[in-house]
């Protein structure tokens, strides 16, 4: 695989918010936005890994929240504007959860809350947050990061098809919300990408993923990245509401 092409100016003078961002697709985003210009905040459950991320990467801001708590989002997000200069043009909500692989019959009812809280509640909290500081600055960029689950469905991950199926419909209705300002609010659907998440499911899932993606093998983190970025730039002006998939001929629709 070739390596990405850079836009070293693409975000220059501009500010972003990555949650999620100590690994995986949100650490890779974060070092493509600094890397094209853009000042960087992330935010991350893992506070460890926040901070190895922050040093390597020297990013603006770095906060250990846990997004399902709507209080502490409120909070964050008054802090991060303070160290971006008052200034929000990008968000990214890359931060998210898989929950257990097992059946709806068998589902724990307090696991099922979890993802829902992460995948779905703490998005809603972060976009929710974020749409006034874009309307202050009057301009904006929303990129949520979706899941091929959510327009499909995976059997024995219910709590997660339905939380990326959340993301879908929530992106859509903001980006209409939006529309007649410069305001953009896009969602990606990866299918399966190797990062740390596969650690939270089973071998026979992680296997059932592959076995439906007929390009015949997992995505590359850079590939959903070089997605994303372009989405969080000046050049997705005219797509809003819209749903992006990067899931090696998976989607059917």
């Amino acid at each position: 695989m070739t390596s990405p092409r850079s836009f070293p100016n693409r975000f220059e003078g501009r500010t972003a918010l990555v949650t999620g961002g100590a690994s995986g697709i949100g650490l890779s985003v974060a070092a493509r936005l600094r890397a094209e210009g853009a000042t960087v905040a992330l935010w991350d459950l893992n506070a460890k890994a926040l901070e190895a991320a922050k040093a390597e990467s020297g990013g603006a801001d770095a906060r250990a929240i846990d997004i399902a708590d709507a209080a502490a989002v409120e909070a964050a997000m008054t802090g991060t504007l303070a160290a971006l200069g008052g200034r929000l043009d990008v968000l990214v909500c890359s931060a998210g959860i898989t929950g257990p692989n097992t059946t709806l019959r068998d589902y724990p009812v307090d696991a099922w809350q979890r993802v829902i809280d992460v995948n779905l509640n703490g998005l809603f909290y972060c976009n929710r947050a974020a749409v006034p500081a874009m309307e202050a600055g009057g301009y904006g960029r929303i990129v949520n990061v979706a899941s091929i689950a959510g327009k499909e469905g995976n059997p024995n991950a219910s709590a997660y098809s339905a939380s990326k199926a959340g993301v879908i419909g929530l992106t859509k209705s903001l980006g209409k919300e939006l529309a007649k300002s410069e305001i953009r609010v896009n969602c990606v659907t990866p299918a399966a990408v190797r990062t740390a998440i596969f650690d939270q499911m089973t071998q026979q899932h992680i296997d059932f993923m592959l076995s439906k993606i007929p390009i015949g093998r997992f995505g590359a983190i850079d590939e959903v990245t070089s997605l994303i970025c372009f989405l969080a730039s000046e050049e997705a002006s005219f797509s809003t509401g819209a749903v992006f998939d990067v899931s090696g001929g998976r989607a059917t629709y």
